[in-house]
């Protein structure tokens, strides 16, 4: 019967590797956004000259939510596959990523909230910059979306520290109660 454990525990332990394709086809969509971004550059340089500033600062949010969009989906590949199924092992490169191996599933929902709540505040200031292009009613739905990401990031980073302070306590409380070893 343990042995049967054994080999069930190993396959539940090895279907972690199915996320695998998973985090590669974030990749091939950070691919993707990077298409779109050098479209829309493409398209917004040879105006430069031409557009108004309104209209400069339009085309330049459209390219930092992009790259907001691509910077999440590296910090999802990146955490996600450390978290969830193999460390990344580049510890003698010059290049390595200082927050890699740090970021836990906590740290990683923060990060998501943070990139979420950003990339939301670029949408609503893009709306507000063509405010007559809108309803009151889609200015006001944009906002309740944007404050919605912004107290649910809140609550989340709130959650995590009174989480953090639990096993805290519950890890000192721990070592209070075990006993010393015997002496010697």
């Amino acid at each position: 019967m343990k042995s049967l454990e054994h080999i069930l525990e190993n396959w539940l332990f090895n279907s972690r590797w199915l996320l695998a394709p998973f985090y590669g086809g974030l990749v091939v969509a950070i691919v993707l956004l990077l298409i779109k971004f050098a479209q829309e550059f493409i398209m917004f340089a040879p105006t430069i000259l031409d557009a108004d500033l309104k209209m400069v600062m339009l085309k330049i949010l459209v390219l930092v939510d992009i790259t907001l969009l691509a910077n999440l989906l590296l910090i999802i590949i990146f955490a996600g596959y450390e978290t969830f199924v193999s460390k990344i092992d580049h510890t003698h490169s010059e290049d390595r990523l200082s927050w890699m191996g740090k970021v836990d599933f906590s740290g990683l929902k923060i990060k998501l909230f943070g990139s979420i709540v950003a990339i939301s505040g670029i949408e609503l200031l893009k709306a507000f910059l063509l405010f007559d292009k809108y309803t009151d009613k889609q200015l006001m739905w944009l906002v309740i979306i944007h404050l919605t990401f912004v107290i649910s990031g809140l609550l989340f980073t709130y959650m995590d520290k009174v989480s953090a302070q639990t096993r805290k306590v519950e890890s000192e409380s721990a070592d209070i109660t075990t006993p010393p070893p015997p002496p010697k």
